[in-house]
C-alpha cells in the first residue's frame, strides 16, 4: 500500500483527431499532474471553452487528506497484523473497503461536479451535454475519447486489496485457536 505514496494512482487520457498523441492527467495521492509537461495546462485550456472549471491541484482538499488517510490505514494494518487476531483484522479490512468505496465515490463526485457544473460564459455550449470523465474505462465526449484507469499506484492498491482478501479467507479457514482466537475447549 505504501507504493501509493510514490506512484500515480489514476490516469485520465484524452485522444482526439487534433490531439493524436493524446493528452493525459495523472492523479497522485497528493497532486494532479499532466502525463506530459504541458498536458494539464492544455486540458485546462480545453475545459475553458466548454465551461469546465480549471483543475487546480492546490484547490482539491482530498489531495491533502488522502496521504493522512492512507498512512492511518497502513499504521492500523501493521498494528492489527502485530496483534494476529481475527476480529481486529476483519474490522480493519472492512475499514479498508469503506475507504476504497469512499475514495471512488469522491472521485466520481469530483468528475460529476467538473463535468456538469459548467460556466454560463462558456464559448461552446451544447444543450444537454455534460463532460463528466468516466469513472473507469472509455467514454466518448464530443470528438474526444476519454479513458480512466488505475495507474501503477492504483494497481498496487488493488493488489494489496486482493492480498487482504486472500488473508481474510485464510484466516477463516484456520481453526480459531490457530488464528489468534481462544483455544478449543477440552473434551473429557
Amino acid at each position: 500500500m505504501s507504493a501509493a505514496y510514490v506512484l500515480p494512482l489514476w490516469r485520465i487520457s484524452l485522444i482526439a483527431p487534433q490531439y493524436p498523441e493524446g493528452l493525459g492527467m495523472r492523479i497522485r495521492i497528493n497532486d494532479v499532474t499532466g502525463v506530459k509537461e504541458n498536458d494539464l495546462e492544455s486540458i485546462n485550456g480545453l475545459n475553458h471553452y466548454i465551461g469546465m472549471k480549471r483543475i487546480e491541484p492546490d484547490a482539491i482538499p482530498e489531495l491533502k487528506v488522502m496521504p493522512l488517510i492512507l498512512g492511518a490505514l497502513i499504521a492500523a494494518g501493521l498494528g492489527v497484523a502485530a496483534l494476529g487476531r481475527r476480529v481486529p483484522f476483519v474490522a480493519w479490512a472492512a475499514t479498508l473497503v469503506a475507504a476504497c468505496v469512499g475514495g471512488l465515490y469522491d472521485y466520481w463526485k469530483w468528475g460529476y461536479d467538473y463535468g456538469h457544473n459548467l460556466s454560463e460564459d462558456a464559448i461552446i455550449k451544447i444543450p444537454g451535454m455534460s463532460y463528466q470523465p468516466p469513472l473507469i474505462g472509455p467514454k466518448q465526449l464530443l470528438n474526444f475519447t476519454a479513458t480512466s484507469w488505475p495507474d501503477s499506484g492504483g494497481v498496487a492498491l488493488v493488489v494489496a486489496g486482493l492480498l487482504v482478501a486472500v488473508a481474510l479467507v485464510l484466516a477463516f479457514r484456520r481453526p480459531r485457536h490457530l488464528a489468534g482466537g481462544a483455544p478449543p475447549l477440552a473434551t473429557s
